[in-house]
């Protein structure tokens, strides 16, 4: 196992000239308006998808019936430097409140704050969202007071300190999931049931992940997960067969559940399915628990 150092970044892009002018119209407008508020701001990053270039401008079609419209968010992250949350995040509503005169319309905004400790701290560590963030971000402000902090190489206590925290937070929601399955059960609604099992397995899924490598997985298909932590135990094929044509059936109405479950009225799930599924999901939880806690201990044993 590796936890490397590698220099993934010099210097980050400061440049939104790729963007469409009534793009970069807003994104001005925004860092302006951010200023005006929050005079303490040190910093102020575009990252996500405006960032890398990958954003959706406007998408309509119709998907089960149903007109559904979509934008991308301007993601933005404003570094203070001894201000509160609450204020930070009054100002920052105050802003977004100034900037949407036709919501139905503009380009949504998404602002995160974070203290400029905080963040350096985050990123000595390598915690995966901030280390992907500086990575792919563009820098919109600066004043030149702070620079952000290269990721360390870690020690084997903060590794199992990091693997802690990630298999905790999501395997305790996993188990939140699976308390909805219940739920949605005893009221009859077989379809949400089976967005409730996607979600637990996801969880369970994503919690191998980041116990094993500290790093998430964006990924919501079951089967991809599924292939990317075979590598740590042979049971998770197990535990989802494929052999015959019901094991199939079953497993493409789990992997179909992320979206079908919630937007599709005509998706078919009965309560045979749900009781077909759920002792999978009980298996992996069980395994998912067991690998984990092997590895977090082994963590605790090395120098």
């Amino acid at each position: 196992m590796s936890f490397s150092t590698e220099k993934i970044f010099q210097r980050m892009k400061q440049s939104i000239s790729y963007l469409p002018k009534r793009k970069q119209d807003d994104i001005h407008y925004l860092v302006r308006a951010v200023l005006e508020k929050l005079p303490e701001t040190q910093m102020i990053i575009l990252y996500g998808s405006y960032a890398t270039g990958k954003y959706v401008d406007y998408d309509e079609q119709i998907e089960f019936g149903i007109r559904t419209s979509y934008m991308s968010d301007y993601d933005i992250l404003v570094v203070t430097h001894n201000v509160t949350d609450r204020r930070a995040e009054q100002k920052l509503d105050s802003v977004e409140h100034k900037y949407y005169t036709s919501p139905d319309t503009q380009t949504p905004v998404q602002f995160i704050n974070d203290d400029i400790k905080r963040l350096n701290k985050a990123l000595s560590e390598g915690r995966y969202f901030y280390t992907q963030l500086k990575k792919e971000g563009i820098l919109l402000y600066d004043t030149k007071n702070y620079k952000l902090a290269r990721r360390r190489k870690l020690k084997y206590d903060e590794i199992k300190q990091q693997a802690q925290e990630y298999f905790d937070e999501k395997f305790d929601r996993a188990n939140s999931f699976q308390k909805g399955i219940g739920f949605y059960y005893k009221e009859n609604d077989y379809r949400m049931s089976s967005f409730m099992l996607h979600q637990a397995c996801e969880n369970f899924l994503k919690a191998v992940n980041l116990t094993f490598t500290l790093k998430n997985n964006k990924q919501h298909d079951l089967l991809k997960l599924l292939n990317h932590v075979k590598r740590y135990s042979e049971n998770f094929i197990k535990i989802f067969p494929r052999d015959t044509d019901e094991d199939k059936r079953l497993f493409k109405l789990l992997r179909a559940a992320y979206i079908e479950a919630r937007y599709n009225p005509h998706f078919k799930v009965t309560k045979e399915d749900i009781d077909s599924l759920t002792p999978a999901i009980d298996q992996l939880s069980l395994l998912v628990k067991r690998i984990c806690e092997e590895r977090i201990r082994e963590y605790g044993q090395m120098k």
